[in-house]
């Protein structure tokens, strides 16, 4: 498996630039002050509370929509994928389904593992803007007096994060289009991070780590699970 990882052709540009860009990116926000001065920013602008909490927008059409539309994917993926096992004109596709159901899965897993190790609160909980506890940076150690709160990673921008896997599937089915499959996954996060942003659920640091958490696993979990690229699985053996 090491020796699989470190003769990918797509190690320097896939993984090994992106998790140098996200660690970058993510010590400047743990030791910057642009989440206070994001959320200072939205909260200003809703009128010194979170307007958009729960708002038809954001909390019935981004944030319950996006999840039940990310669930209704999942189940259609699995289903898919069990089908592939049974039908002979699925067989083709059972790699990049298998490959898709264990990045998308674990993806969601993790993050969710994640959320529940760490001790960081939501923005509404803040006492600047309303809660009732201090801030507390992400990797800060937590006053003995607070309990653990439960808000990072951002749990919603994974369920779009999670669908990296879609831009490595295009890849070997088709590559010319991976460019704008990979913009797809990415503004549908935007979109899910910034609305929970909006609501006051999230930090700006808590979503861009759910992408570098997504994009890494997802392309160790292809660089395992795929072939790598120029190969095509449908070439016959």
């Amino acid at each position: 498996m090491r020796e699989r990882l470190l003769s990918h052709p797509l190690l320097l540009s896939h993984l090994l630039m992106p998790f140098t860009a996200f660690l970058i990116v993510a010590v400047f926000l743990e030791y910057s002050c642009v989440d206070i001065w994001l959320a200072d920013s939205i909260y200003r602008w809703s009128g010194n509370t979170w307007r958009y909490r729960d708002a038809w927008l954001t909390a019935v059409l981004i944030h319950e929509g996006g999840r039940d539309l990310v669930g209704i994917a999942a189940a259609a993926l699995l289903v898919m994928t069990m089908l592939s096992l049974s039908f002979s004109r699925l067989e083709p596709w059972r790699r990049i389904l298998v490959f898709l159901v264990v990045s998308t899965l674990g993806c969601g897993l993790l993050i969710n593992i994640l959320k529940s190790l760490t001790h960081v609160d939501c923005p509404w909980d803040i006492l600047r803007y309303g809660g009732s506890h201090p801030y507390v940076r992400n990797f800060h150690p937590l006053p003995a007096f607070m309990e653990a709160g439960a808000c990072f990673p951002a749990g919603h921008a994974s369920a779009a994060y999670s669908w990296f896997g879609l831009y490595y599937a295009a890849r070997i089915l088709n590559p010319r289009l991976r460019l704008i499959v990979l913009a797809g996954v990415l503004f549908a996060g935007a979109v899910f991070g910034i609305g929970q942003q909006l609501r006051g659920a999230h930090f700006i640091s808590h979503d861009l780590w759910t992408l570098g958490i997504c994009w890494i696993l997802t392309t160790l979990i292809a660089f395992l699970l795929l072939p790598p690229p120029p190969a095509n699985i449908f070439a016959p053996a």
